[in-house]
This record gives structure tokens, sequence and C-alpha cells, in this order.
């Protein structure tokens, strides 16, 4: 195998409980994969090809800003270089299906696999368990693509219990504008505090119960800011609805409705999509 589909997450409540010692916060919330994909192909660096470094990196599709080696496929590969020397060098090349900046874990996800993708082509015989100790050391988001399946997260989102969870039947439409949400702002504006109820004992009620109680702490203070955010959940409800919030730290928004919606009828010049879950 030398191509891997990283697949994209939304979060089911998001409750930020407390700061840490360390500067980061402790959450409770629910990951929901959902199907929006990357596409990750590497392939072997010819010996007389004249890199500086170990693995490099094209992204297409999506433009992506920053230095290609802070870039978090790249930091996945150096990670594992480290414990398995014998890793040859790699190009990597990164096709953009997931928005970015959009609270649905591109970045995260494109990481997992890049350490998914290695372990099986070179064969190195890491555990599930081992893998998500690597993907904790890149990212607070990033174990859950490890395990790719509905999960209870606590800690800074690394620390997860696998739930039955499944919204079979569903049709999840996705709405992520052109307003990019630093994840170090938004919590900047949180005051942690504990929810009445815990978001995965919310879940496990019929979906008609989330309005009133799952709720994303960051909503609050993104939109206090970017208005433009909370008018497209609004809009979500009145186009029918039964759930509907912002993923993460934003600035995606999600709605769950009972039959597929031609979303991208309702949100021109927008990144949008209807998914059949």
């Amino acid at each position: 195998m030398n191509i891997i589909y990283p697949i994209a997450k939304v979060n089911l409540g998001l409750n930020v409980v407390e700061r840490r010692p360390d500067g980061y916060h402790n959450l409770q919330t629910v990951f929901y994969p959902v199907p929006v994909k990357d596409a990750l192909e590497v392939f072997p660096m010819a010996e007389d090809f004249p890199s500086k470094v170990d693995c490099d990196i094209k992204v297409t599709n999506i433009k992506v800003d920053g230095d290609e080696q802070r870039n978090l496929v790249v930091r996945a590969y150096n990670l594992l270089k480290q414990d398995f020397p014998a890793l040859p060098r790699l190009h990597a090349h990164l096709y953009k299906g997931i928005p970015t900046q959009a609270g649905m874990g591109g970045g995260s996800s494109d990481a997992s696999a890049m350490l998914l993708l290695l372990n099986e082509q070179f064969q190195l015989g890491l555990t599930e368990q081992q893998l998500i100790g690597y993907a904790a050391q890149l990212g607070a988001d990033c174990a859950i693509f490890i395990l790719n399946r509905p999960a209870y997260a606590e800690g800074i989102g690394e620390r997860l219990t696998p739930i039955d969870l499944d919204l079979k039947g569903w049709y999840m439409a996705v709405v992520r504008p052109d307003i990019p949400v630093p994840t170090k702002e938004a919590f900047a504006r949180i005051t942690p505090q504990m929810p009445p109820k815990c978001c995965k004992d919310i879940v496990i009620q019929p979906v008609e119960t989330w309005k009133e109680e799952l709720v994303n702490d960051f909503e609050a203070s993104v939109f206090a800011v970017h208005y433009e955010l909370a008018d497209i959940k609004e809009r979500l409800y009145q186009l029918g609805a039964v759930y509907a919030a912002m993923s993460g730290s934003g600035s995606a928004l999600f709605g769950l409705f009972r039959e597929p919606i031609t979303i991208e009828t309702y949100f021109p010049d927008m990144f949008t999509t209807c998914l059949k879950l």
C-alpha cells in the first residue's frame, strides 16, 4: 500500500472543562468520522535525488500555507524515522479534499494516515495503541484517526473510549465559509466549565433531543466575532436540520437531515457537501 485516504471528523458536542498547568485545556467531546477525504501517496526518492530532507511533500487542490517541513505528514514521517532509522527517503503527495481551518481535523487525519501507511508499507509492526501514542505526540485530535470510529474523547483529545453510535440513514450537510478561525484564538476566548450533562450521555439519546442539550462551547465566543457563522447555523435549522452545530473551533458547520439536501444551492461560493452517513 502506498496510498491512503484520510477522512474528516465532526465534533458532536465539545466542552472545554478546565485549563491545564501546561497551558492546554482538558476537553470532553464525541468524535464522529465523516467521509470527506484527502488522498495521501508516498513513493521512494531516487538515490541520487538532491534533497536535503528525508521526506518532502507536494500539496494539491487546496492550498496549505507554511513550511512544508512543518506539515503534519512530514512531521509524522520524521517522528517514526527517529525510532525506525531504516525508513527510506520519501516523496509525499497530498491531495486535499478536506477543507482547512474548518474544525474537521484534516491536518490531524493526514498525520495519522501517514503513520498508518508507513506502518503497513514498511512492516514496522506497530500496534494500534502504539500508533495512538505516536499520533498523540503530533496533535490533540490525531489519535482519533488511528481508530477511525466514533469515540468519546477526554484530556486534550487523546484519551479515547470507543462508543456505540451509528448515524446510518441520516444525511449530513457541511458548510465551510471562507472564514479561518485560528484554534489558538478560539481557545483564548473560552472560559472553561463543566457541562451540566456529558456529551457522551447526550449522543446516545434520540437526535431530536440534541438541539437543546448538545453544545459546542466554542460557538458563543466564535459567533460573537464571526456572526456569519451563527447565521449559517440558523439557516441550517430553517432548511430542516434536526441538529446543527459548529465542528471543533470552526469554521465548518454541519446539520443532520432526514432527507438529502442540495446544500450548495443555499450557500454558493462556500465549501459544501451533503453526505449520506
